[in-house]
């Protein structure tokens, strides 16, 4: 048996409408299963999903406020007031910025803009800010990203003379700030028929209403702002997203063709990928560690020589955060390890003196991918007395609603039930530790802390084409609440399998079922090859793919998860380093079961003596629970009996057979019927005579060892055929008749000979059939 890493949800469609949407929309029923699986419902939704780009924007003049918005900023061009952009450091308020810097000046407008630094200022809007924009002149600001929680700041800006618009999409508090006017697709009583816009989606919306029609040539930068944010690609989100990618990849803005250039990225091979795991960490990683002024700039850049310097410039800085990222993960996974079990703790709140409050969000992330518990990672600054962080969450534990429960020691703190940013009193670190822990208890079982992988369907091998994996792109863009479909293949035959990368830590390797194969590649998942035993079937899950090489295109399936639901018998019986074992594949879930002592002092050095199980009776054989035990059978007992014993409980998930023996029953001489003959006849002659005189005299006349004579006399012995005393043997007169298998001696010789035949010197597929029926017997 192996587990699977995480709980597989297979959802299973048995729905008259995958046949209806089949039909109607000319795709296979998979592409309709999946569209039913993301909750759509008619073939008209079906439609409008699959084909959204020829669907129109959403009228921006149905979010609250954007005619007084508009009125205010047309006002303030006419009048050459000097207008500021308000930002966010990372992605989506980097683009957001760039959108509204580029529709502004296409307007012409007298146009800045502003973005706080991180560590010096914080996030969002702030006093010392506003005070500067108020003394320089500004007579309207414009937030981009942020702001839906500015209360005190909004208060100032009307204070200071300057008006005020804000637009945002994060989650509104208790209180809505006063402000000119507040663009927010989730304001209480507002009527938009999309509540799931980026920050950037927002500011396409007001860029759209001052143009009079959809900006599509901002698109580009829409696009980034809208993956990278992670909000559910779905509706005017999808339509964004989708026509935006296209825009990309012809883009001639001097910035994303530099940017793409560092990333190594061509523009036709350009998806939602690209911005995921290269455009958008680079952009961010400007603000993680500095002014994100940098990233606006190269967003804005007319020139390519400009471009191509400041993308290299955040191409060093986004690695510079991939090394301290690396480095702060390391001193949070000790902490948690040390100091908050993940078995105490529901929530985990790990703090660090000077870590980079820029990058605590990533490592929140990975926390959560190790442990997966809801997290949160703080900053301390012993000068400041405050700590800064940022929080990331698991299914079932709404990071906004239960963080809004403590807002009286979380003065500054906004986002979204899976992710939060915020700032807090050092001191109440703990208390908020304490009550998070409370809540967390009250919500969450330990089922909830078993990370879940959605399964959208269940393919055979003879289901993995070229042509239904390329119907399957039809669903992207892929993201939030649109992911990518992930596919369970179930028991199924692996051909070959292996190791490979520099550190041999990924896994590749060739399944089949019914005479039909397919390509599988595991990244991450090397260790497996130890985990899956010969002739096992495996269960994977993954995502399909297209391999191309040297013109050549095959199905493959990348996979993230692997399961085998029987026991498994893994063979290190001949040749194989023990010490290699227990250094390289042993676990802590092992057993190490021995019914010989010897053994165990022999390789006391190299066996992890806390996990020995000694079997030395059939009553503690029969106690031993070897239900989904992992079991490692160092050596073998006296008795196929006692091995029938050991398996009484159960099953065990895995069995590894190693029977280090030390002496070789299966090769020794075994007495014949007439050797027994010959050495009663022997007794019959001349008994009685003195065995330690005469033994090696009769070893050496019949070509036998003293040890084939020492258990003749044994044998006889106990069938009261002879009587010895100190050394003296003599036959007994007319003793009855008796078989040599009533002898205990000779029963167990052969016996031990049977079961080193069955056990030590058998083929593999012969040992897996013995246990197969220890097993079978077990279960009856």
């Amino acid at each position: 048996m192996l587990q699977s890493k995480k709980r597989w949800n297979v959802k299973h469609i048995d729905d008259p409408l995958v046949d209806e949407f089949a039909k109607k929309l000319n795709i296979t029923p998979l592409v309709a299963s999946l569209l039913i699986n993301r909750g759509i419902q008619t073939v008209e939704e079906a439609s409008q999903f699959l084909h959204i780009e020829d669907e129109s924007f959403h009228d921006p003049f149905l979010l609250e406020g954007m005619e007084e918005t508009v009125a205010r900023i047309r006002q303030a061009i006419e009048n050459n007031e000097r207008i500021m952009i308000y930002g966010d450091y990372d992605a989506d308020g980097v683009s957001s910025t760039s959108v509204m810097l580029s529709v502004l000046g296409q307007l012409g407008a007298q146009v800045d803009f502003y973005i706080p630094n991180r560590f010096t200022e914080g996030y969002g809007p702030n006093e010392q800010a506003f005070r500067q924009i108020g003394d320089e002149g500004y007579g309207l600001v414009i937030t981009v990203d942020t702001g839906i929680s500015a209360v005190k700041e909004a208060k100032l800006a009307a204070e200071i003379g300057f008006d005020l618009i804000i637009t945002d999409h994060h989650e509104p508090g208790p209180e809505i700030p006063e402000a000119y006017a507040i663009i927010h697709p989730k304001l209480p009583g507002g009527g938009y028929p999309f509540k799931e816009l980026a920050g950037v989606g927002v500011a396409f919306k007001l860029a759209h209403a001052l143009l009079g029609e959809a900006p599509e040539h901002l698109l580009e930068l829409a696009v980034i702002g809208t993956i990278a944010d992670l909000v559910p690609l779905v509706g005017e989100n999808r339509l964004i997203a989708k026509k935006g990618l296209r825009y990309l990849k012809s883009s001639t803005r001097p910035g994303v063709e530099a940017l793409l250039k560092v990333c190594s990225v061509k523009k036709e091979d350009i998806t939602e990928d690209t911005i995921g795991f290269a455009l958008a960490p680079r952009i961010n990683a400007v603000g993680r560690l500095q002014d994100a002024n940098p990233a606006v700039d190269l967003l804005m850049s007319a020139h390519y020589e400009e471009a191509i310097e400041l993308a290299k410039e955040i191409d060093a800085l986004n690695k510079e955060r991939q090394q301290i990222v690396n480095e702060i993960t390391q001193e949070a996974i000790d902490t948690v390890e040390s100091l908050y079990p993940p078995s105490e703790n529901a929530v985990l709140i790990i703090e660090g003196e000077g870590w980079n409050a820029g990058v605590v969000g990533i490592v929140a992330s990975r926390l959560v991918e190790k442990f997966y518990r809801p997290t949160i990672v703080l900053s301390l600054d012993h000068e400041t007395g405050l700590a800064k962080g940022s929080a990331r969450s698991i299914a079932g534990f709404d990071l906004f609603a239960n963080l809004s429960k403590s807002r009286d020691i979380l003065p500054h703190f906004g986002g979204h039930p899976m992710a939060a940013g915020m700032t807090l009193e050092a001191k109440n670190v703990e208390l908020l530790r304490q009550r998070l822990n409370e809540q967390a208890r009250e919500v969450l079982t330990e089922q909830d802390f078993i990370p879940i992988t959605s399964i959208d369907t269940i393919c055979k091998v003879e289901d993995i084409t070229i042509a239904g994996i390329e119907e399957l792109q039809t669903l992207a863009p892929f993201g939030m609440h649109n992911p990518k479909p992930k596919v369970l293949v179930e028991r199924v035959t692996p051909t070959s399998m292996r190791k490979i990368g520099s550190d041999k830590n990924h896994l590749k390797l060739v399944v089949e079922d019914n005479g039909l194969s397919i390509d599988v590649v595991g990244f991450g998942l090397g260790h497996v090859l130890d985990e899956v035993s010969p002739l096992a079937k495996v269960s994977l899950v993954g995502e399909l793919s297209i391999n191309e090489w040297n013109n050549i295109r095959k199905p493959q399936l990348m996979i993230e998860d692997v399961a085998v639901s029987e026991w498994q018998l893994f063979d290190y019986r001949n040749s194989f380093d023990m010490k290699r074992f227990f250094q390289e594949i042993f676990t802590k879930e092992m057993d190490i079961v021995t019914f010989n002592q010897q053994t165990v002092q022999k390789h006391a050095a190299i066996l992890p003596m806390d996990q020995v199980v000694e079997i030395s009776t059939d009553e503690q054989a029969s106690l031993y629970n070897s239900a989904d035990k992992q079991m490692i059978l160092l050596d073998l007992p006296d008795s196929k009996e006692r091995l029938n014993l050991l398996f009484a409980e159960g099953k065990p998930a895995r069995i590894y057979a190693m029977f280090v023996t030390e002496n070789d029953s299966y090769f020794d001489t075994i007495p014949t019927r007439e050797h027994f003959k010959w050495f009663y006849g022997l007794l019959a002659k001349r008994s009685p005579f003195d065995l330690k005189h005469y033994k090696e005299e009769i070893a050496i006349h019949k070509g036998w060892t003293k040890d084939t004579i020492d258990f003749i006399c044994q044998v006889f012995f106990e069938l009261e055929f002879v009587t010895i005393n100190n050394g003296l043997i003599s036959l007994v007169k007319n003793s009855p008749k008796r078989d040599l298998i009533e002898s205990v001696t000779y029963r167990k010789k052969q016996q031990q000979i049977e079961m080193e035949k069955n056990f030590i010197y058998s083929s593999y597929a012969q040992l897996k059939s013995e246990f197969e029926k220890l097993l079978a017997s077990a279960d009856e």
